[in-house]
């Protein structure tokens, strides 16, 4: 019962934290792209690589159930999942350790962050998908920690969910494969969990090409072509992206980097088998996120984020150094190591320049601080006709499209701007 008190704790701390710091206008990015597809009040009857069919319907199945606006359903449902997705941290953990000081530090250590807090901030896809990848790999871990064979079929129920919510998560079925091959010897359990993730994951297409879509809609969109541009890159460009990756992942995990490394390694000497799934879900998602040819790469770390977390606490458990336990506390104090980074920056000559490049969306504010409250709008900026030193154009295009729908509705140019 005290793991569950504990959860609690944890799901009520973050609630708070993320609520605190979510933002006050629609952000920049892909956000206004969401807010108008749930304004629109339609649910989606297509699940392709850029539509995100659960997410943008779970948006308005509460939109319907609650009277909210998409802006506010949105937040509901981003800070909810970003809040549930830290106890499951913590409960995994704690099933891999049973040691409640290791999964109480690596909840916070995930729950702070920069990529999933600030995920948790804005209106991004990003925390839905993380709690139904935390629960594929608690399902995991279950599987062989306590040999609960009803858990080796939930890893496939919450796979295949996760694809109708991003399809990003076909890297993980190497570890899901590898997965359900050491527990071959459990045909009922293992071969329950492959029907339940191939019916899942077929649906996406039989949902597409049953309204005329091409078969490869469900990995592909016309927005764009990341993933060949992906493949046209320098081999300076390779090396810089190799290297940007390792900085993201500091930035993330800070000082704890460590013991996500050393638990990695822990976890190769004590459980083979173990190490072997995650290491393929590791290399598969972390090697696609480094070359990725988009500006935002940094969220599709976020399920090797989630691995890395568990490493940390698997890490923190098998420290031989006895302050370990004793200063781990220090992670709730990462909230102050952006704070002191970002005033550090602003004193530096180079700072100034990106803060004053990128003064339209916030300047270092956004790239450094993960909280966003008190933010620079999409809207206003649209409406107010600003300009930007670089591309914004498909971000213009979305927000004029919702505040046209939002003006057929009543709303004012002065009344959106604040939205």
């Amino acid at each position: 019962m005290g793991k569950y008190i504990s959860a609690l704790f944890l799901f009520i701390i973050f609630l708070a934290v993320y609520f605190a710091g979510t933002f006050t206008k629609v952000p920049f990015a892909d956000c206004i792209g969401f807010v108008f597809e749930a304004e629109k009040g339609e649910y989606i009857p297509i699940a392709t690589a850029t539509t995100h069919f659960l997410y943008i319907n779970t948006i308005i199945f509460i939109e319907r159930l609650t009277g909210f606006d998409a802006i506010e359903a949105s937040r509901l449902l981003i800070i909810i999942s970003g809040a549930a997705t830290v106890p499951v941290i913590y409960l995994t953990v704690k099933t891999l350790t049973k040691a409640e000081w290791v999964s109480l530090t690596a909840a916070f250590v995930f729950g702070f962050s920069f990529s999933f807090w600030r995920n948790a901030e804005i209106v991004e896809v990003y925390t839905y998908h993380s709690f139904w990848i935390s629960l594929f790999f608690f399902s995991i871990i279950k599987s062989f920690t306590e040999h609960k064979k009803k858990y080796i079929a939930a890893a496939g129920l919450f796979l295949g969910i996760s694809l109708w919510v991003h399809i990003q998560n076909i890297l993980l079925i190497p570890a899901f494969l590898i997965f359900l091959f050491y527990f071959r010897n459990e045909k009922k359990y293992a071969y329950s969990s492959l029907l339940v993730f191939g019916i899942l994951f077929l649906s996406l297409f039989i949902l597409n090409t049953s309204q005329g879509y091409p078969f490869n809609s469900v990995y592909t969109s016309d927005r764009g072509h990341w993933v060949e541009d992906s493949f046209k890159k320098t081999f300076m460009q390779y090396v810089k992206d190799f290297f940007q990756s390792f900085a993201y992942l500091i930035y993330n995990f800070n000082v704890f980097t460590f013991f996500g490394v050393t638990g990695a390694i822990m976890l190769y000497r004590l459980d083979r088998k173990m190490f072997f799934v995650f290491l393929a879900g590791s290399v598969c998602v972390y090697g696609f996120s480094t070359f990725y040819a988009v500006s935002d790469n940094y969220v599709f770390f976020l399920p090797f984020n989630n691995i890395f977390a568990l490493s940390i606490g698997y890490g923190l458990y098998h420290s031989k150094y006895t302050f370990v336990r004793k200063y781990s506390w220090v992670c709730l104090l990462i909230p102050l190591g952006y704070l002191a980074l970002y005033k550090t920056a602003l004193l530096t000559e180079k700072g100034k320049e990106v803060h004053a490049f990128k003064k339209y969306k916030g300047g270092l504010n956004y790239y450094i601080l993960p909280w966003m409250n008190d933010n620079e709008g999409i809207l206003e900026f649209t409406i107010d006709k600003k300009t930007a030193p670089e591309p914004v154009y498909w971000m213009i295009n979305s927000a004029n499209d919702y505040i046209k729908l939002k003006k057929s509705k009543g709303y004012t140019e002065e009344e959106i701007k604040k939205l």
